[in-house]
């Protein structure tokens, strides 16, 4: 299968990117999940479901930069693994400096800020401090994106017209509360506001923006996925509400199911039904 594309710098990227929480073990959900993802995804595993994407049409995966995804991207490319990475920043170093030499050696063909280390930078009005840190992210010579939850994140970086080259976008504002990444804390992130209305405000948002947007939390971290067909409704719902220049990221979790299998079948369907209508 080889699914629609999107440019992003000098990179063809797939218009599903396979999202790396679950490799990490970052549920969003229980620490108990926590746990089943992490004892799933041993390095084999991982990998092995990255030669599935590649077979599936998914080219591209959307990872953190820490030590041990760096470990993980070694093995696969040793191995002849293609897919394009794109690198999220490591705030559990505690230095963003200390980050960035392993991401520019990992050769990510995008980096992006972690969402919610820019949502609280906004919070706390500390934009100079944000501006810097995309400044660092620029000399490692990829495109630069900004992560975030939080639609008037977007909208203030337009309006300043922030040097970033794309946005990673989240359906659902995390940032309602004031927040620590998991990675960070060590703790899993629980009860945390997922709320449906933010769905529609957010996609307003990135249709509104000219820049790419690689949108993510589509099926909420699992609590949009009682059954398939509610999946499926949410890839149609993507698709229908976002630029032919964006893309969606999930995160996939194939333990009882092939998920990756479904979620491009999905996305091909969607996005034909989405150039139907469009076509109509």
């Amino acid at each position: 299968m080889v699914l629609p594309a999107i440019r992003l710098g000098k990179s063809e990227i797939s218009r599903l990117i396979i999202g790396g929480n679950p490799f990490s073990g970052n549920s969003h959900v229980s620490r108990k999940m926590d746990e089943e993802m992490q004892d799933f995804f041993t390095v084999s595993r991982i990998k092995e479901t990255l030669f599935c994407c590649e077979r599936n049409g998914i080219n591209t995966m959307q990872l953190r930069a820490d030590k041990h995804i760096l470990r993980v991207l070694r093995e696969y490319r040793q191995e002849g693994g293609t897919m394009n990475w794109i690198a999220q920043t490591t705030p559990e170093l505690g230095s963003f400096e200390a980050g960035i030499s392993q991401i520019a050696a990992g050769e990510p063909v995008a980096v992006y800020h972690h969402g919610t280390d820019t949502d609280a930078l906004f919070k706390a009005k500390n934009f100079q401090e944000l501006e810097r840190r995309l400044k660092m992210l620029r000399e490692i010579g990829c495109p630069v994106g900004l992560g975030t939850h939080m639609r008037e994140m977007i909208s203030w970086a337009d309006r300043v017209d922030l040097d970033i080259d794309f946005y990673m976008a989240s359906v659902y504002n995390l940032s309602r509360i004031d927040r620590v990444s998991s990675a960070i804390t060590g703790e899993s992130n629980q009860e945390e506001p997922f709320y449906p209305e933010d769905i529609p405000l957010m996609y307003r948002e990135i249709q509104r923006t000219s820049k790419p947007c690689l949108v993510f939390k589509i099926l909420g971290a699992t609590r949009r996925c009682t059954c398939q067909e509610q999946v499926a409704a949410a890839f149609r719902e993507a698709f229908a509400n976002i630029k032919a220049t964006d893309a969606v990221v999930v995160g996939m979790y194939p333990k009882d199911l092939d998920q990756v299998a479904l979620d491009a079948m999905y996305t091909a369907d969607a996005i034909k039904e989405t150039e139907r209508e469009y076509r109509q």
